[in-house]
């Protein structure tokens, strides 16, 4: 018997998540997930990802005759769909998208994070992965890692408040007490 498919009576859809920022770094969906999902390089047409002033994540809005290179996230559980919307929090809304899969031209129906505020003045140029790997995954592992402490708690934190913490404790504005 393959492993695919939910067994039992109590069954549950599985989902396909386009990622395109954060969610592209093996360690970030480790530390939400506890696992690694089945993965697939895609590209999501008419569409672009932008750099947002003041963050270290992108954005997508839709933008005629752009593409945003990612991945597709499969087998994703509901409980799990509930931790990625958590954690995209206000800033974006889940959207269902097609993408086309890189190794084999399918399109695929997958949720994907759109940028909630698509007048954000904030947003602009195109985010890169690579640099964001540079200059920033290890502090942000190091926030989902809390993120996902808080989330255990009965008041947990709103992602944007646990980036915004973590990363002001970090800098030197410590507010005068």
């Amino acid at each position: 018997m393959s492993g695919i498919g939910v067994g039992g009576s109590q069954s549950q859809s599985l989902h396909n998540v386009f990622v395109y920022g954060s969610l592209l770094a093996d360690d970030v969906v480790r530390v939400l997930l506890n696992r690694l999902p089945l993965s697939s390089f895609a590209t999501l047409n008419s569409f672009h990802r932008y750099s947002i002033k003041g963050r270290v994540y992108p954005a997508i809005l839709p933008v005629e005759n752009k593409r945003v290179n990612g991945r597709v996230l499969m087998g994703i559980t509901d409980p799990e769909l509930y931790i990625l919307d958590t954690f995209e929090d206000v800033e974006y809304e889940r959207r269902t998208v097609e993408v086309s899969l890189k190794d084999s031209s399918e399109n695929l129906l997958a949720h994907a994070y759109v940028w909630s505020n698509k007048d954000d003045p904030n947003l602009y140029g195109e985010w890169d992965f690579e640099e964001w790997k540079r200059l920033h995954m290890n502090d942000f592992v190091k926030m989902t890692m809390e993120f996902m402490e808080e989330l255990d708690l009965a008041e947990s934190k709103t992602r944007v408040a646990t980036y915004e913490s973590f990363f002001q404790q970090n800098g030197d504005n410590h507010p005068a007490s």
